[in-house]
């Protein structure tokens, strides 16, 4: 590689850098820019290993000018390298909001092996300050590759955490901020790109919807309450960290609101497997989050519906006391993917079900069958049991009703913490709707639920929607984070040699005596 990524990132304080030493004369560091008063100077040095590769480089400065008052700003500034001028007299649009890219040129003969200097200074006649926000180097064929590896490096610490603030939406403008609850978030996906855009909202139906500033120094949003009063919202940083799995001292160690997702993208008329998500806001108050919606600063975006996953027992055979063979209404049907029935004879009826292995259940399903609703089960009991023979009351049922043909319904049972986990079940229909016959055509039965799954869409920046959906991933074994494994050791090593010297001491009193 005839050149390392290059740049030098002023929204941070020390600024991040990538091959390159910066020095500057008249600068200040501003929370997410440096300033530079009139007849100020910034200094880059950096390596080049191959200039004879480099037929032309692109330069990207992103850079903004102060107001005067009500007036745009008057800040020119001159871009030289190696002391020749790339521009001279250059006028950054001022007096907006957002910075600029300013994108030149780079002859390659300027750029020489080894160190090279790029140097930009505001001129003498400024009236107003330059805010310089980032620079970015790279050689034509590779334009994009700095100011990716610059937002690459920022997200590595991507858990945030800030000092929130809200007042009342519509309110007098005299109406001061008041303190809220501290956010703390954790977004990502694999893909090394900082948020620029959050919502959430929690099951009790508050909702929020925050924009960041590029630097994640600051968010301005709106947030709405669970009784409906909407507030203006606004939040600044107070601590960033990288996300490390099972290190306790992070400030995620313990926090009941994160979730890791196994995703899956679907495209191509199926679904396919995706990076993992990691999703964690949480805002403080008590509600969990349900849905968060998201756009990074490349474009991409998407939304996460959660939902708790229940797992369904396989059941590996059944029995009944009565089904129609020869028609095929056997009870075999009840435990299969198909839409066929299983018929008795009887206005009562008993079904044995084995499962593939003990499980606790929390939930059973019954589906009716295609016709006549007088033979739907009316009334019924759950049983369970660890060898088919001796049976344990689970679940009474009286005067259930299906309301259409191939209804599925879903029955809860009570909560109880110390349920066994049986291997047999048996569902012991007593009464039909007033029919001569009975029938059903599928049960399914349901453990403890798995853990939060989402549905959702994912978005990246230059293509269409596509499906999105997660399942929960299983966590790294907790590790100690590398000072304090080192501190351990040292530890360990200085109380063993204690014991030693403590042994010997003891050794030589004993051969004295």
């Amino acid at each position: 590689m005839s050149m390392k990524a290059t740049f030098a990132d002023f929204s941070v304080h020390p600024a991040r850098l990538a091959n390159t030493e910066v020095r500057h004369d008249d600068g200040r560091f501003a929370g997410s820019h440096l300033v530079l008063g009139a007849g100020g100077s910034v200094t880059m040095e950096f390596e080049v290993e191959d200039p004879a590769d480099i037929p032309q480089a692109t330069l990207t400065m992103t850079a903004l000018v102060s107001k005067l008052g009500p007036e745009p700003g008057y800040a020119p500034v001159d871009v030289l390298l190696q002391g020749e001028a790339l521009a001279e007299g250059l006028t950054v649009p001022g007096g907006g909001d957002l910075p600029q890219d300013n994108v030149f040129a780079v002859p390659g003969h300027l750029l020489k092996a080894g160190t090279n200097i790029l140097e930009i200074r505001s001129s003498a006649k400024a009236r107003s300050m330059f805010w310089l926000y980032r620079v970015t180097l790279d050689p034509v064929g590779e334009r994009g590759r700095s100011e990716r590896a610059r937002t690459a490096q920022a997200a590595q610490n991507s858990v945030f955490t800030y000092r929130t603030e809200r007042r009342p939406a519509h309110g007098s403008s005299s109406r001061s901020w008041q303190a809220a609850l501290r956010l703390l978030f954790h977004i990502d996906r694999d893909e090394r790109s900082l948020p620029a855009q959050l919502g959430w909202q929690g099951d009790d139906g508050t909702e929020t919807a925050i924009s960041f500033q590029s630097n994640m120094s600051d968010f301005h949003g709106v947030h709405r309450a669970a009784d409906g009063t909407a507030y203006e919202y606004r939040g600044r940083l107070t601590g960033r960290w990288p996300y490390a799995e099972g290190m306790p001292d992070t400030p995620i160690s313990g926090a009941h609101h994160l979730h890791r997702f196994r995703t899956e993208e679907g495209w191509g008329g199926g679904w396919h497997r995706s990076h993992d998500l990691r999703l964690l806001v949480d805002d403080g108050g008590p509600a969990p989050v349900e849905r968060v919606t998201w756009r990074d600063q490349r474009g991409n975006s998407g939304v996460a519906v959660l939902h708790t996953l229940a797992h369904e027992v396989e059941a590996t055979g059944v029995e009944a006391s009565s089904e129609f063979e020869e028609a095929g209404e056997v009870a075999e049907n009840l435990i299969s993917e198909s839409r066929d029935k299983w018929l008795a004879d009887e206005d009562v009826a008993l079904l044995d079900f084995a499962l593939a292995r003990p499980a606790a259940l929390t939930s059973y399903t019954l589906t009716s069958a295609n016709d006549f609703a007088e033979r739907d089960p009316r009334d019924w009991t759950l049983l369970g049991s660890h060898d088919g023979s001796t049976w344990t009351p689970l679940d009474v049922r009286i005067g259930e009703r299906f309301t259409d043909r191939f209804e599925t319904r879903e029955f809860f049972l009570r909560p109880h913490a110390d349920r066994p986990a049986f291997r047999h079940y048996r569902l012991d229909i007593t009464r039909n709707s007033g029919g001569n016959e009975t029938q059903l055509t599928g049960v399914r039965f349901i453990e403890a639920p798995a853990g939060k799954g989402f549905t959702g869409y994912y978005q990246r920046y230059n293509e269409g929607p596509i499906g999105y959906r997660g399942t929960p991933a299983p966590s790294a074994p907790p590790v100690l984070p590398a000072p304090r494994l080192a501190s351990d050791l040292d530890a360990a090593v200085a109380s063993l040699t204690e014991t030693a010297q403590s042994l010997a001491a003891l050794a030589a009193r004993l051969r004295n005596n």
